[in-house]
């Protein structure tokens, strides 16, 4: 993932960013680079060896892969505005659904539907 190299260039503060980015706390004194840089240059491999001994997350069983495989083949492909919104989600960006435009429209809506009921 991140070589010595690569960490040893960066900052406190940038090594920090980057164990915030990723969920994971530097080993030892968080005064120091080393914590970050160990933790940084580590935590792939401690996250398969994890997987191996059953902890958190587990490999899948053949049938549980088929069953995913059946429902990623029933949804199909997203179109490109779909997948801009899955980017912008995983991003964690959240987005107002409802425009200026939208909200006339249902208004708009809302009046008409009250106007019929009344007939």
């Amino acid at each position: 993932m991140f070589t010595r190299s690569e960490l040893e260039i960066k900052t406190i503060k940038e090594l920090r960013d980057l164990c915030r980015r990723y969920g994971i706390k530097p080993t030892g004194n968080a005064g120091y680079k080393t914590s970050y840089i160990v933790t940084l240059m580590a935590f792939p491999l401690l996250a398969l060896q994890q997987m191996k001994q059953g902890k958190g997350l587990k490999f899948p069983n053949f049938n549980a892969i088929q069953v995913i495989s059946s429902a990623i083949d029933e949804m199909n492909s997203p179109t490109d505005e779909q997948a801009a919104l899955i980017r912008i989600t995983l991003e964690g960006r959240k987005m107002s659904i409802l425009t200026d435009t939208t909200k006339r429209t249902c208004s708009i809506c809302t009046r008409l539907r009250c106007r019929l009921n009344k007939l």
